[in-house]
């Protein structure tokens, strides 16, 4: 499977979806973290990939996206921004919003 191909299928499985330096719960750089404590604040389910451990992930997500930097916040297959659009959103409300427009996540 090619790397466009394995990342719409991750968007297809998750609706809100975070690729990230990391995980949640360890994030390894400061804007994942920025971008994990806005999506947990707000309480809604989400899924993330932890670019550092995929090399082909990194570097394909840049050419699919046009979005050279991480992390990466995708809500249904769509392409919302980096750390910096996802902490204006949240500030702003707009962000739950549009989380709490998706269903929630099932496993």
């Amino acid at each position: 499977m090619d790397v466009n191909a394995r990342i719409e299928e991750q968007l297809s499985s998750n609706d809100v979806l975070l690729y990230m330096k990391g995980t949640p719960d360890f994030p390894q750089c400061g804007f994942s973290g920025q971008a994990v404590a806005a999506l947990k604040a707000i309480g809604k389910p989400f899924g993330y990939v932890n670019i550092l451990e995929d090399e082909e992930i990194r570097e394909g997500l840049k050419v699919y996206s046009s979005w050279p930097t991480f992390p990466q916040l995708y809500v249904k297959g769509e392409l919302v921004g980096g750390s910096d659009i996802v902490i204006e959103m949240y500030h702003s409300g707009e962000l739950a919003e549009l989380l709490n427009q998706t269903p929630a996540e099932t496993g």
